[in-house]
């Protein structure tokens, strides 16, 4: 999922000058995307949750594996990959050895459980030659947290990993209709839209906390969740929302986002910890303004009171205040609408980060080829 949402667009780009291997947790079917001339793809079992047996598998696997091809680079993603990657790259002297930091699972943790996935991404920093993160905000944590020094890790362009397709995202009126009609929403409702993996750290209980709190008298609302339920929050959500069940929406996985976007009047990310929340621009680039927390990384995909309203991390009466201000206010939307497009375009349209990328990769190839 992260190599077809983040990386497809850097891959194809590499792939024009350099040959490339997708090494990732899946079978082979999975990346029929991906493949194309220069692009060969390995399966590997690395499993997002903690197993030392499987994790050490997946580790002489890859060790093994760079070890025979020789590769002049290995480039990792998500943090679980990125410590196997980069210490099955170090040990098989890879010569150079990128990792992208996303977003830190330990933001919100505490006592020994947020010291041991620090130490974690210390050492990936420390097998690491480059490092690269997706916000400025994000650089600046790592950095004041003592992940990493300053000189060995930058953003490129400005923020996120792979930027936003604005011809795939992009205000779509026969989407928004048929989405709605699908859903038996009328026209003249205003539609409160979450979309991404439910879990705990993502705060979708909260903004469940937060609409129900007020959709009694606003008949207008809607709340529409879409996404996989990795968390098993579902029922939580259900009842949370009980009261007002005619007003709120559960659609599962999906793999045209878009249109669900162009269905929205209001994106919300109540999350507790993103790298930088690429939907978000996702949203923008759609003409959705955006209601999110007020988190590093965050603050970079959303401009507060020009693109979107910021909130406080898990403060579901000021999620709730927000949200009414902007389903009240139709003229506020339009505005930030107007400037999430023009933001979107300007600073974070993919090709603006697939440049970024080539020009970063070019003089690191070059002096890893002497």
């Amino acid at each position: 999922m992260s190599l077809n949402v983040f990386m497809k667009p850097h891959i194809a780009m590499l792939a024009e000058k350099y040959d490339v291997t997708v090494i990732a947790n899946g079978a082979e079917e999975d990346f029929s995307g991906l493949v194309g001339e220069h692009v060969r793809v390995i399966p590997v079992n690395i499993a997002r949750a903690v197993s030392l047996t499987q994790d050490l598998l997946a580790l002489m696997r890859l060790f093994k594996i760079f070890k025979s091809a020789r590769f002049d680079a290995v480039h990792s993603i998500t943090p679980k990959a990125g410590l196997l990657a980069m210490l099955a790259a170090l040990a098989a002297g890879i010569p150079v050895r990128i990792h992208t930091f996303t977003g830190q699972v330990w933001a919100n943790k505490s006592g020994v459980v947020r010291w041991g996935l620090k130490a974690l991404d210390k050492l990936i920093a420390k097998c690491a030659t480059g490092l690269l993160t997706d916000s400025f905000s994000q650089r600046l944590f790592l950095i004041n947290e003592k992940i990493v020094q300053g000189e060995k890790i930058i953003v490129l362009g400005n923020g996120s990993v792979s930027g936003v397709d604005v011809e795939r995202f992009k205000p779509n009126l026969a989407a928004r209709q048929r989405i709605r009609s699908d859903l038996a929403i009328s026209e003249d409702a205003i539609v409160c839209l979450y979309l991404g993996r439910l879990n705990p750290d993502k705060g979708v209980q909260d903004l469940a906390a937060a609409f129900a709190s007020f959709a009694g008298h606003t008949p207008q609302a809607r709340l529409l969740v879409v996404g996989p339920d990795e968390g098993g929050i579902g029922d939580i959500l259900q009842k949370t929302l009980s009261s007002c069940s005619h007003q709120y929406h559960r659609v599962g996985f999906t793999n045209k986002p878009e249109d669900y976007m162009a269905a929205a009047d209001v994106f919300c990310l109540p999350s507790y910890r993103e790298g930088f929340g690429s939907v978000l621009i996702e949203a923008a680039a759609a003409g959705v303004p955006s209601l999110a927390s007020n988190i590093y990384g965050i603050t970079d995909a959303v401009v507060n009171g020009t693109t979107g309203m910021l909130h406080e991390p898990k403060n579901i009466a000021q999620i709730a205040e927000y949200l009414q201000m902007l389903i009240n206010d139709k003229a506020l939307r339009q505005a930030m609408s107007v400037q999430g497009i023009a933001r979107a375009k300007e600073f974070f349209a993919t090709q603006v980060l697939v440049s970024a990328m080539r020009d970063y990769y070019s003089p690191l190839l070059n002096k890893g080829a002497t």
